[in-house]
């Protein structure tokens, strides 16, 4: 009976000691005498109890660790408190086992080293734009050291730049003199528009007025023109009638006769707008001014 239990208890040590379960995502690290032998893969494992050992445990997930702040000297000699986050993941558990004894606190440290170096490269405004070359440099630099050490850097983001109280007030009425500067030249440049359209209006308008006063000079010359040419073939016309009436037997009579009733009219008329009156002393002067007034009439006839 008692061997019976003793062969139960050993069968009970055996199990416990030589069966491991490996989680997902979890790798161990078995070592044989204190020698490393093997890694055991997620699932159902054996190992001899007494002989071999599980050493260590190693998570294969990303992990993200925070990189504690620190203060960075820029190149222009201007302080900075930087604090970021890095990713890494376990890729080679043997490495990762015996290549650092604190992988994890070798990264920390050798992340903050680098980056003091890469700030110490920058000037203090171009730490605020090469935010992604930072996180790069720090990448590279860590991914290289740590692949000894069997982890892979992933990425690394910072998460604060926060520079000096009183740099942040230069800085900040450093904006608002830029600001300041871009409200006046938009000012100005908006007057500077508004000039030049007020003076191409007025310089359209007043092109407008010289094409319409040429327009109505060029119509109103035309319809003088048109006037006069009518007027000029009215006159022909009555003068060509007169001629033929002339040419009709006794027309020479009605001219004569006309002209005596005009000359008689111009001295009615004359008596009417004076009060002063010249006749001729001789009345057959009037008698021969129509005579020769139908003399001239012959010759143009």
């Amino acid at each position: 009976m008692e061997f019976a239990v003793i062969v139960a208890v050993i069968a009970v040590i055996i199990v416990t000691r030589g069966v491991k379960v490996v989680p997902q995502q979890h790798a161990w690290v078995v070592e044989r005498l204190g020698k490393y032998d093997r890694t055991l893969a997620p699932g159902l494992n054996f190992i001899v109890p007494f002989v071999d050992r599980v050493a260590y445990r190693h998570l294969l997930k990303e992990v993200p660790l925070d990189i504690a702040s620190q203060i960075c000297i820029t190149r222009d000699n201007t302080q900075l408190t930087v604090d970021g986050i890095l990713y890494f993941q376990v890729t080679d558990p043997m490495r990762a086992s015996y290549g650092s004894s604190n992988y994890v606190l070798a990264i920390s440290q050798l992340a903050q080293t680098t980056l003091r170096s890469v700030i110490g490269k920058l000037e203090l405004d171009r730490t605020f734009e090469e935010r992604e070359f930072i996180n790069s440099s720090v990448v590279s630099a860590l991914d290289e050291a740590a692949t000894t050490w069997g982890v892979k850097v992933l990425r690394y983001e910072i998460k604060d730049l926060t520079p000096p109280a009183e740099i942040l007030h230069a800085m900040q009425r450093q904006i608002t003199a830029e600001r300041e500067k871009r409200a006046v030249i938009a000012t100005s440049e908006g007057t500077r528009q508004q000039q030049i359209n007020q003076a191409e209006g007025e310089r359209q308008a007043f092109i407008a007025r010289s094409e319409g006063e040429r327009q109505a000079a060029i119509n109103r010359a035309q319809g003088e023109a048109a006037a006069i040419e009518a007027v000029a073939g009215a006159t022909a016309h009555a003068l060509e009638l007169v001629a033929a009436a002339i040419a009709k037997p006794g027309g020479i009579d009605a001219v004569q006769l006309k002209v005596a009733q005009q000359a008689l009219e111009a001295y009615a008329n004359l008596a009417k707008t004076s009060t002063t009156l010249v006749v001729p002393g001789d009345m057959s002067q009037a008698a021969a001014l129509v005579a020769s007034a139908m003399t001239v009439l012959k010759k143009t006839g």
